[in-house]
């Protein structure tokens, strides 16, 4: 609401965002991403668009009121429902999931993002994922399953210390009897999760939901065939894996390497 009411008073006052970013300093993009409600307004963004647009305090006022998600829109409703779900299941090729990531291995994640990120948002976003590793140890508690390939856990994200207290808290989260980690073998030389990484919900309603992402590019599935498809390909996954207990142990063998 705050980006329409900003977008409403610029072609009020016939300014492309262009020229009200030139007028207060701040680029195109910017006050873009601001219009639609993707980044806040920051620093003096808001007195200064107030005053450039003969606003009348409106922005101002209506700026005490603002508050941002700490993730992003588009994975709003996917988050809620994961936050209250019944059964999470994730199956992830390339990198540790997010449930899982540490402080310091989510920052490195982040600071590395191409394009690249502000601080604020770094931070924004590092909370938004620390926010919902509640759902590890929420009551009432989840059925929660992980498929992971031993590549993501082998990459040394943010180096040798990050890495090794990356592993040690798998090995932590791990042992909560309702989180089931597996590692798919790299002996396996086909399976059913090559085509890409997932995730699966059932909701608190015992709805089915499915989050994929490739390359920024996302998508919430929650239509009949792909979810039953999605779903019995993780059974598939889940059962050409590594058991827990062999996963456990090549975990711990990789931590005692580092």
């Amino acid at each position: 609401m705050f980006g329409t009411l900003l977008r409403f008073y610029r072609e009020r006052a016939g300014l492309s965002q262009e020229s009200l970013g030139a007028k207060i300093g701040f680029s195109k993009s910017q006050v873009a991403m601001v219009e639609r409600g993707e980044r806040p307004p920051k620093g003096d963004f808001t007195p200064l668009a107030d005053a450039a647009l003969g606003a009348g305090g409106a922005l101002t006022a209506a700026a005490e009121e603002l508050t941002f998600s700490r993730v992003a829109s588009w994975f709003e409703p996917f988050a809620d429902e994961e936050a209250r779900a019944r059964a999470r299941y994730e199956y992830e090729s390339n990198v540790v999931p997010g449930l899982l990531q540490t402080e310091q291995h989510a920052r490195v994640v982040f600071s590395g993002a191409c394009p690249p990120l502000d601080d604020e948002e770094i931070e924004a976003l590092i909370a938004g994922r620390l926010a919902r590793q509640a759902m590890l140890t929420r009551r009432p508690a989840a059925d929660i399953s992980f498929v992971l390939e031993l590549s993501a856990l082998h990459r040394p994200i943010g180096g040798r210390q990050v890495h090794r207290a990356q592993l040690q808290h798998i090995l932590e989260v791990g042992e909560l009897r309702h989180v089931h980690i597996q590692v798919m073998s790299p002996e396996r030389e086909t399976h059913g999760g090559l085509s890409g990484s997932f995730v699966l919900l059932e909701t608190h309603d015992r709805r089915r939901l499915a989050y994929l992402e490739i390359q920024g590019i996302n998508y919430l599935v929650h239509e009949e065939p792909e979810l039953g498809t999605l779903f019995g390909r993780y059974g598939i996954v889940r059962m050409q894996a590594l058991g827990p207990e062999e996963s456990r142990m090549l975990i711990e063998q990789a931590v005692k390497r580092l």
